[in-house]
């Protein structure tokens, strides 16, 4: 009896649809070519910040891993750069 009752309780509540009507694909705006423009743009922050580190902060032993990371950055954030027209 309770099982019921919450169930009808939860069936009348209209919960907001984020999904558009006419593009069920799209649930917020966001297709591959965005997330992969914002991975590319998260990628070459990173890949600066940790080459800046190993420049300024780590200058010794630390510093040529850091700037090799750093590099190794910017060169997934190229590919996926590479990527956004063609997925």
């Amino acid at each position: 009896m309770c099982y019921f009752l919450q169930y009808s309780f939860f069936k009348k509540l209209k919960f907001p649809k984020f999904v558009n009507i006419k593009n069920k694909n799209s649930a917020m705006g966001m297709n591959k070519n965005t997330v992969l423009g914002w991975a590319t743009l998260i990628m070459v922050i990173m890949g600066l910040t940790l080459i800046g580190l190993g420049v300024y902060k780590y200058a010794d032993v630390a510093g040529w891993g850091f700037g090799a990371v750093g590099v190794g950055f910017l060169a997934n954030a190229w590919v996926f750069s590479a990527l956004k027209g063609r997925m």
